[in-house]
């Protein structure tokens, strides 16, 4: 076998190829050879095809006996462009679960639209649209909203001062009731959560008004006449002493007479 000796350097044109020289025509060559397509085309197996419309998807790539077939994207598909996919994008599902509710309906060209519902607001949106939320913070009682949330926003809460109440629904505190100033007790001290709770009045208060009254209809029914009892024999007894002493004094008229001598035999009324 003979040996072929290849010369250190290549020779172009009767003058010596340098390395660099000879990368440089590689890279020529091979850019030469690389297709670039219309920006309505794309590239498959080294041609060029036409793109399918938004709103639809390739079914058969072109050839050179024929144009790129295309079919409309299916239910709950998109493509916003115009496209050399064989699949279209699926639609984004605005779930309830996940805060969400749809803005604007998914189309064959368009995807969906999401918006928080109601009571949650966006923490991350994209497209116009929002991809996730957050609840809304509820304030504690003790606390009022200071500021609603929106989609948004979060629910901004304040705590109630001193005499004042929320129990974390209120958009701003109320003050405590005040029981004497509509006739009522205090039963219960309010709190910063809590209003002050009132009653009616106590009802040992009650009791003693009922034990005064029945003492004086007892008085009238019984009291009274005992007392009249009282006066009369002390008028008797001052008559008769008075007579003792005094001979020559008028006596006791027939009427009084009677009346002291029925006075000796009477008992105290029941």
């Amino acid at each position: 076998m003979k040996t072929v000796i290849l010369p250190s350097k290549m020779m172009l044109r009767g003058k010596p190829l340098t390395a660099a020289a000879l990368l440089i025509l590689v890279m020529n060559v091979f850019r030469g050879q690389t297709l670039t397509c219309h920006r309505a085309e794309y590239l498959i197996e080294n041609k060029c095809c036409p793109m399918c419309p938004p709103g639809s998807r390739v079914k058969t790539d072109c050839t050179e006996f024929r144009n790129t077939a295309c079919l409309p994207c299916e239910e709950k598909t998109f493509m916003n462009q115009p496209t050399g996919r064989k699949q279209c994008f699926p639609c984004t599902n605005c779930d309830a679960d996940s805060g969400l509710k749809t803005k604007t309906s998914c189309t064959t060209t368009s995807d969906a639209v999401c918006e928080p519902l109601e009571g949650f607001y966006c923490v991350d949106s994209a497209d116009g649209g929002c991809v996730a939320t957050q609840k809304h913070t509820s304030c504690r009682p003790g606390q009022y909203i200071r500021q609603n949330g929106t989609a948004l926003r979060d629910t901004e809460c304040s705590d109630c001062s001193g005499g004042t109440f929320s129990d974390g629904t209120f958009t701003s505190c109320r003050p405590h009731t005040q029981c004497g100033s509509i006739n009522l007790q205090l039963v219960r001290a309010g709190t910063a959560s809590a209003d002050a709770e009132c009653g009616e009045q106590s009802s040992d208060t009650t009791g003693t008004g009922i034990i005064v009254a029945a003492v004086v209809v007892l008085f009238l029914l019984i009291g009274a006449p005992v007392a009249v009892w009282f006066i009369k024999k002390k008028r008797c007894q001052n008559k008769r002493k008075a007579n003792a002493e005094n001979p020559q004094q008028e006596p006791l008229s027939g009427e009084d007479n009677k009346t002291c001598s029925q006075q000796q035999v009477e008992t105290l009324p029941v």
